[in-house]
């Protein structure tokens, strides 16, 4: 029977999810890619088992990852019963709904219909009796307000999860969301926009100066933006990555503009003795508004490289005005039909 390392609390950071009670790794694992039927179950096995040995207690899911859509959290529901599962009390899962997730008119989108079935659903898989964090996964605009928040307090109040959160929300709807959550008794918890040094649009909207005001927390998703701020495309386009695949970043992203921006913040991050990618998950860190950076990974490996970016997270600074003279918008954020409405 395996057994958890004893000593996974001593280097993990922990910072509270907004004004809850609630803390969060500094690092947490998104099983968005990587955790479908394309991927080997054994290599999916010991990154979840590293990564709780890591001190990484969140475990980030939704009900339409894969591929298939559904296969991430089945694959989960495979490893908690490996092991994991003996640790429950010690782990935050989460999952979504939001995006297309099967045919008809009730598989997307934000309705009391679709939510509360797709949480059944995702609670079956992994077979789990609640999760503890609950997200609506974008705002529907077709869709009353009032009507995917109250999915969301009775998902809490029927047990089904502890918290609620929403994602890729701008500042005037996570404030309509919260004000109507606020009412209902069933405070939102924490906030999942995409953010990292090419993808600034929180930013720009006000949104980390929203959730400090409302007291809610943050933990981004994509800080190395889908890829493109690791090592992997700094010398062209390689015939297995994510971008040749089609897979959440279109080869066009990866134009001269940006990936000369991406070398120069590649050197910087050489200079602070440090790999691109663990530079980029510092830097989002560096907002102490910001809980928890979402990181995926393919390998162990490529997870103890993340968490490696905890060693060395303070910046100058010097540091900072030159990384910003690199880290500009790229206009890569696939998200923004979402965020705009």
């Amino acid at each position: 029977m395996w057994q958890a390392d004893k000593n996974r609390y001593d280097s993990m950071t922990y910072q509270r999810c907004g004004n809850s009670g609630l803390q969060l790794p500094a690092v947490s694992l998104g099983l968005w890619h990587n955790f479908g039927d394309d991927a080997l179950d054994q290599t999916k096995l010991a990154i979840c088992r590293r990564a709780f040995d890591l001190g990484i207690t969140h475990f980030d899911l939704a009900n339409n990852y894969g591929p298939p859509p559904g296969s991430a959290e089945a694959a989960f529901g495979r490893i908690l019963k490996q092991g994991l599962s003996g640790y429950r009390d010690e782990l935050i899962i989460s999952s979504k709904a939001g995006y297309d997730m099967w045919p008809g008119p009730y598989g997307e989108w934000g309705s009391r219909k679709y939510l509360i079935a797709s949480c059944d659903q995702s609670l079956k898989r992994m077979g789990l009796d609640y999760v503890d964090i609950f997200y609506s996964h974008r705002f529907d605009p077709n869709t009353p307000l009032e009507e995917t928040m109250m999915a969301l307090d009775h998902i809490v109040r029927s047990g089904r999860a502890l918290y609620v959160g929403i994602s890729s929300y701008n500042t005037q709807r996570t404030r309509e969301a919260v004000a109507i959550l606020q009412e209902l008794k069933t405070p939102c918890l924490i906030h999942q926009p995409s953010y990292s040094m090419i993808n600034r649009w929180i930013e720009d909207d006000g949104l980390l100066d929203t959730l400090e005001d409302l007291g809610i927390g943050a933990i981004v998703f994509s800080p190395l933006a889908q890829g493109m701020l690791t090592d992997k495309y700094l010398n062209g386009i390689p015939d297995n990555s994510r971008a040749m695949q089609g897979k959440s970043l279109n080869k066009d992203f990866l134009n001269d503009k940006n990936l000369a921006n991406i070398r120069a913040l590649h050197d910087i991050a050489q200079q602070r003795n440090q790999s691109l990618a663990q530079m980029a998950i510092a830097w989002v860190l560096r907002d102490p508004r910001v809980t928890s950076a979402l990181i995926g990974a393919s390998s162990v490996s490529q997870l103890e490289n993340s968490v490696a970016a905890l060693a060395n997270r303070d910046f100058s600074d010097a540091e900072l005005n030159e990384i910003d003279q690199y880290a500009k918008d790229a206009d890569i954020n696939i998200w923004a039909a979402s965020i705009e409405k």
